[in-house]
């Protein structure tokens, strides 16, 4: 079935519908847009979307040819046109196609900006098989531009990252800057903080399960044996997955932040040179650490302390990208690297 799309305040047949090539959305990305989503053939929160679609067409100086009620008319009149029972309406608003492509916004006055709306049809959205098992996803480091608290249609990186967490097996990515997850690729990100909450997947019948999953368990006990295989399973996945979502200095765990606008690879330093005053090393000082991570403790201590480290790992990738590390520094002479288990 041919659908109806809106375009600049005409109905069409999506087939018959026309944009110019010189459109400032296509050519710029220069457009704004918004999602609403549609169960039992009802838009939700319509006036949330309607809020930010205003406060992102302020932030472009762009103004907004269509008021509240036209454009929920419109969104109605789709839904009902198109028989939409549960799917989405898209809408989005550019500044418009002047003359020819010029870097120069054009005059609003002799330009009229392109609004277009359609519908998408998601039978199944409301009981979709992944809202009850969840979605896999990756992180990735943010590399959008820097106001992308506007939502405008550049999507190419968040298409990108799409396609990376395809690449590994994954459903979707989270994007990630300075240790916070700042967006979803193709999702919304929600951490849930109340424990009852988690708790309560452990009740009923998921009780029923709590036999196998202890003898899967012990199968996987930390035994001389099978701390290897533990670890590979772990930190093996990859260098590549890590550095995705750690900070430069590779730092696992928790960092220390000294103020409200340290970044993550501040807080790790702080950390780990914290670890050394406390110890007040001096280059006389041999020290041991079991479990050398992605080596940051290990050349910190060498480099700025002066000391000599022994350090040891189970994993053959950390094994191997500390050995780099450690080339790149020459320090070799400060650092024992061993892979063996302690």
């Amino acid at each position: 079935m041919t659908r109806t799309v809106y375009l600049n305040g005409e109905y069409f047949l999506e087939n018959e519908a026309k944009i110019s090539v010189f459109d400032r959305g296509f050519l710029m990305a220069d457009a704004v847009y918004e999602v609403t989503s549609v169960l039992d053939g009802k838009l939700i929160d319509f006036k949330g979307h309607a809020d930010r679609l205003n406060r992102s067409l302020d932030e472009l100086d762009m103004e907004n040819p269509i008021s509240y009620g036209e454009l929920l008319e419109i969104h109605r009149e789709l839904v009902r046109i198109n028989n939409i029972n549960e799917g989405l309406v898209y809408l989005q608003i550019s500044r418009g196609a002047p003359s020819d492509r010029d870097f120069v916004f054009p005059n609003p006055e002799e330009t009229d900006q392109t609004v277009v709306l359609f519908t998408q049809n998601k039978p199944g959205l409301a009981n979709s098989p992944v809202a009850k098992k969840g979605l896999k996803i990756i992180s990735i480091a943010d590399e959008r531009w820097g106001r992308r608290d506007i939502k405008t249609v550049q999507l190419l990186y968040p298409s990108m990252g799409k396609m990376m967490a395809k690449k590994m097996g994954a459903d979707d990515a989270w994007m990630v800057q300075d240790g916070h997850v700042t967006e979803g690729t193709s999702n919304n990100a929600y951490i849930i903080k109340n424990k009852k909450i988690m708790e309560n997947l452990e009740s009923g019948l998921a009780r029923l399960a709590n036999p196998f999953n202890k003898i899967i368990h012990k199968r996987r006990q930390n035994s001389i044996k099978g701390s290897k295989k533990n670890i590979l399973a772990h930190y093996d996945l990859s260098n590549d997955f890590y550095r995705l979502w750690l900070d430069s200095t590779m730092t696992y765990s928790c960092g220390i932040f000294l103020n409200e606008d340290s970044s993550m690879k501040e807080a790790s330093i702080e950390k780990l040179d914290r670890f050394c005053r406390k110890l007040k090393l001096t280059k006389n000082d041999k020290v041991l650490e079991i479990g050398t991570g992605w080596g940051s403790f290990a050349l910190h201590a060498a480099k700025n302390y002066g000391c000599h480290v022994t350090t040891t790992t189970i994993s053959d990738n950390q094994f191997s990208y500390v050995s780099d590390l450690i080339s790149k520094e020459n320090l070799w002479p400060q650092i024992t690297l061993l892979n063996s288990d302690y």
